[in-house]
């Protein structure tokens, strides 16, 4: 166990800065005195915080801290917070450590004693999700979900039958594909997706997964989303203890079926509830097909 007293050691401390998403206005008091005063900016892309520091007569050195340097410009900038000098943590816009590779400096701080303070700010998926329209508890935020269509329906399929709003994001050339394995796989759910939050050009688009995604290829598909998705109807969800696996009142083969009805063959369908039970395949196809007859 450990316990943090964020400014009472004689160490540097590792700010996580929440920076605007768009609206550079967004970007609060404190976190502007933060960036003035620290020793260093980790930043995912320096030539996108410099135009952010510029707009506000900012001087702070910056550095390159992201997925591709990680290893060893993370173990510098933990001597450094070693030697007592303070960094701020920041990515290209929002929340740093969420879908992003903040998250791996911050645990790095924590694993030295390095206190690490949040500078709370703007967070994409938290102002989709409070202006959606629909329930803001409980949510659960998933990121960017895999890239394959194997993947994310993989995914997809985990939560299913969670009753809980899910939060994503997604790029551009990639928007379309997704919905169309959200429709597959949790059916025809009521959607709110967002691009150019806090921008000028800020654009909602809300309703069912078929009609959106319709309205989405005509219209045609510009810049990063954040994808708003309702949970689970209570009887999809059932009463079963939320902390037990959604197929433990199924059997095998209502377990392998349910995978089918969502689209996945049955070969699919036994490797998956395989795995979900920690049985062989031979053992849940044997069963199954056993049942079956």
């Amino acid at each position: 166990m450990k316990i943090q007293k964020s400014f009472e050691s004689n160490k540097g401390i590792l700010y996580v800065v929440a920076t605007p998403i768009g609206n550079l206005q967004d970007l609060t008091p404190r976190a502007g005195e933060i960036l003035r005063e620290v020793d260093v900016i980790a930043a995912e892309d320096t030539r996108h915080t410099r135009k952010l520091l510029s707009h506000f007569q900012f001087s702070t050195p910056l550095v390159s801290y992201h997925e591709h340097n990680e290893q060893t410009r993370g173990k510098a900038l933990i001597e450094r917070l070693m030697k007592g000098e303070s960094v701020a943590l920041v990515s290209d816009a929002g929340t740093p450590a969420i879908s992003d590779p903040g998250e791996e400096l911050v645990r790095l701080a924590v694993e030295h004693d390095i206190p690490v303070v949040p500078i709370p700010g703007p967070n994409a998926a938290l102002s989709a999700l409070v202006a959606s329209g629909l329930p803001a508890q409980p949510f659960l935020f998933l990121g960017f979900l895999p890239r394959t269509p194997k993947g994310r329906r993989e995914e997809l399929t985990r939560w299913a039958r969670i009753p809980a709003t899910l939060l994503c994001y997604e790029s551009p050339h990639r928007l379309l594909p997704m919905l169309q394995d959200v429709l597959e796989v949790l059916g025809n759910r009521r959607v709110a997706i967002s691009r150019e939050l806090t921008k000028k050009h800020e654009e909602w688009i809300r309703g069912r997964l078929a009609e959106c995604i319709r309205y989405m290829e005509e219209a045609g598909v510009r810049g990063e989303y954040t994808v708003v998705i309702e949970g689970a109807a209570e009887q999809e969800a059932g009463q079963a203890d939320p902390q037990k696996n959604w197929w433990e009142s199924l059997s095998v083969i209502e377990h392998v079926n349910t995978y089918m009805e969502q689209g996945k063959t049955k070969k699919e369908a036994i490797q998956q509830t395989a795995k979900d039970r920690s049985l062989s395949k031979r053992e849940v196809y044997n069963v199954y097909h056993r049942e079956e007859k």
